[in-house]
């Protein structure tokens, strides 16, 4: 998540970056001292804290503008006047904190704010066409071949060759499994240092092997713990979210 705090007080960006931080260790977040700063940017937040009293554009302005380009982003208003409480909710504002707020009270906000923008994601995420999922591509013999992601079943290396083995067939290039590991994300798994499943097609495995739709691939014995504790996280994730683990 991308969060964004625009305020042209120095000590109040600080304090506002330590308590998102605190709370959400893994969010991106960014830090701009004048509106004009903020417009500048070619950057796009899903949540920003916006101060309204600031020296040059003030926090309405530059939320007039913001909306022209960004409808979604979700605009938490910071500033220690009442009175433009009504004006914020002409531009879509999510919430208005009023100065000095407690740690509970911008806990609550932040949170209410987070949980919109993971809800939109997860919407945008299930109408994206098949088209626009993620693929590598793949060069051999001279021809780039592009290999969507979610088709891909397992991969296995030899002779400095990668075995892709996807629903559609296997393709073999020269490469690293390591590079592919990379660029393939969280639903795969090195199961052994020649192999690399994808979670969504296994069906069964034990210490020693992975059995997947087609094909079967090796599981070290060290991997092995991390691999279960892995493939359940996984599937509790897809039922979760209404898809059924494969």
């Amino acid at each position: 998540m991308r969060i964004a705090v625009c305020d042209d007080e120095k000590e109040v960006r600080s304090l506002l970056g330590s308590r998102i931080k605190r709370l959400y260790p893994e969010a991106d977040v960014c830090f701009f001292g004048s509106g004009e700063e903020l417009l500048q940017s070619d950057r796009q937040f899903d949540i920003l804290l916006l101060d309204i009293q600031m020296a040059g554009k003030d926090g309405m302005e530059t939320a007039q503008e913001l909306r022209k380009k960004d409808r979604n982003l979700v605009l938490i208003f910071i500033t220690a006047l009442e009175e433009y409480v009504f004006r914020a909710f002409d531009v879509g504002a999510f919430h208005y904190l009023v100065k000095p707020f407690t740690d509970e009270k911008f806990e609550a906000v932040l949170a209410g704010a987070w949980e919109q923008c993971r809800e939109r994601i997860g919407k945008e995420q299930k109408r994206k066409p098949e088209s626009e999922e993620r693929c590598i591509l793949i060069k051999t013999g001279g021809v780039h071949t592009r290999i969507p992601i979610h088709d891909i079943m397992y991969a296995e290396v030899f002779n400095r060759k990668v075995m892709i083995h996807s629903v559609h067939g296997d393709i073999e290039y020269y490469g690293k499994l390591s590079d592919l590991e990379k660029q393939v994300g969280g639903d795969f798994f090195r199961s052994h240092r020649a192999n690399l499943v994808h979670f969504k097609y296994v069906e069964k495995y034990n210490a020693t092997e992975i059995w997947l739709e087609k094909g079967k691939a090796l599981m070290a014995k060290q991997n092995y713990a991390e691999f279960v504790k892995r493939y359940l996280k996984y599937n509790s994730a897809k039922r979760s979210s209404g898809h059924d683990a494969q």
